[in-house]
């Protein structure tokens, strides 16, 4: 399958799920945790809100790469042909002041519910600079797609 064919996949993935299962790892041990997310339209950013007293949190400040999984399965036998999943492979950040607002509106669209999470001033804002998507479909066909190689508008 053609990179590219799978970017209306993603795209599709990233605007009707709203949970994904993030992974970190403070360089010993691994993480998990479920956030709320939201992507740009380009897919190249990913963002979440975490309380900073998380250990997500405290993983992400002593090591940037990331993962997240995105997936459609509906615990169902028949997930194992029809499910999409998307591994997504990146480096977090928390978003400074100055450069939050756009993409915490276009978190807050997405996911209304969290404003008053939003709000907190133990807050943090995480913008993951997505580098590669890793996307299995059938339970077997798997295609890599890496964002940077095309160009689409950001939000």
């Amino acid at each position: 399958m053609k990179n590219s064919s799978v970017i209306p996949i993603i795209q599709n993935l990233m605007q009707t799920q709203n949970l994904a299962v993030l992974g970190t790892s403070n360089g010993n041990t691994p993480h998990c945790s479920i956030v709320n997310f939201s992507a740009t339209d380009d897919l190249h950013s990913i963002v979440f809100a975490t309380y900073r007293n998380t250990q997500k949190y405290t993983n992400l400040k002593k090591n940037r790469r990331v993962s997240l999984l995105v997936d459609n399965r509906s615990n169902q036998e028949s997930d194992l042909h029809r499910a999409v999943a998307v591994t997504v492979f990146g480096n977090a950040r928390e978003l400074a002041l100055d450069e939050k607002a756009p993409f915490l509106l276009h978190h807050l669209i997405k996911h209304p519910s969290m404003v008053e999470f939003t709000d907190s001033p133990n807050c943090a804002l995480i913008l993951v600079e997505v580098e590669k998507y890793y996307v299995v479909q059938r339970f077997k066909v798997v295609t890599e797609l890496y964002p940077n190689s095309y160009s689409a508008p950001n939000f």
